[in-house]
């Protein structure tokens, strides 16, 4: 049960970060890549834009996603006072 609840606090705690950042680095290649295709071919610059947009609304719901499951599973976690007594037989004390 201890290490289900270790590996529940990692979960939340650490992959809404993981997911905004890798999301936040993919919205910029895609932008990026984007803005040098618009500059190479300016008559094609509507379908690009159209194409980055369906890309970069792919990436923000994969956030919305990861900030639902963040909420799911904080109502989950215990409070740090219950984690301390939990934890207490890990420590030997």
């Amino acid at each position: 049960m201890n290490l289900y609840l270790l590996g529940l606090t990692l979960a939340t705690g650490l992959g809404l970060p993981i997911a905004v950042i890798g999301a936040g680095l993919g919205q910029g290649k895609v932008g990026a890549a984007a803005m040098e295709a618009m500059a190479r071919q300016p008559e094609m610059a509507g379908d690009i834009r159209t194409g980055m947009i369906i890309a970069m609304a792919l990436l923000e719901s994969l956030v919305i996603y990861a900030l639902v499951m963040f909420f799911m599973l904080n109502g989950k976690v215990p409070d740090a006072a219950a984690a301390a007594q939990l934890f207490k037989g890990l420590a030997g004390g």
